[in-house]
This record gives structure tokens, C-alpha cells and sequence, in this order.
């Protein structure tokens, strides 16, 4: 069976090597158009397109898939696959072959955009991995494969690589009951979706009255990729890592030097900065930034 991948992040780019690695015959790869990137604004590839060029597949960049279904429908290939791809694909494409999509939660459950962030920021103890027929409202396609994951202490990036994982090795077995003709497609029950918004910088605020678990939470969804931020007197704070340190009572926001630990009160409790980063610095242990900031002990972050 020779399968067109759709996609374009590094969530994309892991699920295509392990659907290679287990023997998928990708035929074509179609991923989002460079774009500019870093201080020099540098013109950047797609992590799928520099990995797809290394291995010698075709590598075609489309603006918007809707503007070149003629060079599509040109390509030699029986089943497309999408992974986080960035374009709302056009119902001619989706009439045209069947696609299937690689979706990280267990629709209908967190259909849209950031279905990781969102169930980590909830608290989560369970997520997963759907294999969908693509359809033409945003996650709604009938559902070939469905798998639980369990998430521990994971931050986004190592939650992100993990079902990426998870979902290249379904995605190849999803493939085989298509091409075997044993593949059963389940309407999923919309009276059970629920909708996931983008995330902004601003949404990386972070607020000490709240209670620990929402604070980490936060941290962890949100700090490798949108960043998280407090505001002192001075200016902003990014915080990279985080967790609770428990044995003392301290104010909400307040920030303390704890046995050489970097604490913000909470609602119920302390946080502890592992890591953090000043504005033009670079992220470092956080009792070493307490080291050389001295003058921020008592007061309050906000």
C-alpha cells in the first residue's frame, strides 16, 4: 500500500520514522512551506521536510493544500495519513482518497489544536491516541483505532514523543486493516465533544494564589513551548521547571530562600523553582538565580 503523509511538526516527524521503521511504504510527503524562524529570522524547513529529504522521499511544500489537488491527484498513492499537518484539508482532497489522521486524545475528547497542553493543564491522569477517517469538521471523523496512555509527571515534550511514538506504531497497524479490508470505522457520539482553544502568550501567565497542582500543571503544559512568566519588580520571570516543596507555611506569591531553594508561596502551599530565566539571560537553576537577586526575598510576585 503506498501512503501520502500529511505533516509537519516534531510530533509529525517521529510518527512518520516509527511508520517507517515498522515497514510503510510512504510514497510522498506533503508538509507546510518554509517559514522564518530565531533572532535572524532565518528561512527554516519543517522538521518532517529536513528528515523526508535526509531518506530520499518526495518532499512537497504546499501553502494550502486546496491550491494543488491536480499535483496531488498527479501522486501515485492508495491512503493518506495525517500527523499534525497545520492546513484544514479541503473536501476534495478528502474525496479523493481516504485519510486518516493521528490525533493525540481519546476523541471526542479534546478535538482541535492542543489536545497534549489542554489535558495536561486539566490534570489529567489518562490520555491517548486516536486513528480517525479525516473528516470535514475539525476532529470528527469516524474512529478506526483508539488507545489509552496513562500520564505520570511527563512536561509537553516528553508527553508529545511518547504518543507520537504511540501514535506511528497504530498508525502502521491502522494501515494494514485498511489494506486487509478489516477496518472498521465508529461513528464517535458529538454529544460528547468538547473543544480545544489555541494557546497564547498570555495564557503562560502564571497567578500564586492558585493552588499548587494548577500552578505545576501550568508550568508543565506550557513552559517548553508558549513559556510561563511571573512578574517581579523589575520585570519578568520565566520559569522553566517546578514542583512542591512541602514543611513550611509561606504567603501567596511571597518568595522566600528555603534551604537554598528558590520558593513562591501558593494557595495551598510552596512552590520551589528548579529553573528559570531572566529577560536576555539564559535558563538556570533557580537558587542560582536567587543567589544574585537577593533583593526579590520577601517581597511578592504577581
Amino acid at each position: 500500500m503506498k501512503v501520502l503523509f500529511l505533516g509537519s511538526s516534531h510530533f509529525s516527524k517521529v510518527v512518520l520514522e516509527k511508520m517507517l521503521e515498522k515497514g510503510v511504504n510512504v510514497v510522498g510527503v506533503i508538509t507546510q512551506p518554509d517559514k522564518p524562524s530565531g533572532r535572524g529570522y532565518k528561512m527554516s524547513e519543517t522538521e518532517v521536510k529536513k528528515y523526508a529529504k535526509t531518506i530520499g522521499i518526495n518532499v512537497y511544500t504546499f501553502d494550502k493544500v486546496r491550491n494543488h489537488i491536480e499535483e496531488i491527484k498527479a501522486i501515485d498513492y492508495d491512503v493518506a495519513l495525517v500527523a499534525s499537518f497545520g492546513q484544514i484539508l479541503p473536501e476534495e482532497f478528502l474525496n479523493h482518497k481516504l485519510t486518516l489522521n493521528v490525533h493525540p486524545s481519546l476523541l471526542p475528547k479534546y478535538r482541535g489544536a492542543t489536545p497534549l497542553q489542554t489535558a495536561i493543564l486539566n490534570g489529567d491522569k489518562v490520555t491517548g491516541v486516536t486513528i480517525m477517517k479525516v473528516a470535514k469538521e475539525v476532529d470528527s471523523g469516524d474512529i478506526l483505532l483508539q488507545r489509552e496512555f496513562e500520564i505520570k509527571d511527563e512536561y509537553y515534550l516528553e508527553l508529545e514523543e511518547k504518543l507520537a511514538l504511540l501514535g506511528g506504531e497504530m498508525a502502521s497497524e491502522a494501515l494494514i486493516l485498511v489494506e486487509s479490508g478489516k477496518a472498521i470505522f465508529t461513528p464517535q457520539d458529538n454529544s460528547k465533544a468538547t473543544f480545544v482553544k489555541k494557546i497564547s502568550k498570555e495564557d503562560g501567565k502564571l497567578d500564586f494564589n492558585n493552588p499548587c497542582e494548577q500552578i505545576i500543571n501550568k508550568i508543565r503544559a506550557l513552559s517548553e513551548e508558549v513559556g510561563c512568566y511571573v512578574e517581579l519588580e523589575g520585570g519578568f520571570l520565566k520559569i522553566g521547571r517546578a514542583r512542591k516543596n512541602e514543611g513550611f507555611d509561606v504567603e501567596p506569591c511571597q518568595i522566600l530562600n528555603y534551604k537554598k531553594a528558590f520558593i513562591i508561596g501558593a494557595k495551598d502551599g510552596a512552590i520551589e523553582i528548579l529553573t528559570c530565566q531572566a529577560p536576555s539571560g539564559k535558563m538556570i537553576a533557580g537558587r542560582d538565580y536567587l543567589n544574585g537577586h537577593n533583593d526579590i526575598l520577601g517581597k511578592f510576585a504577581k
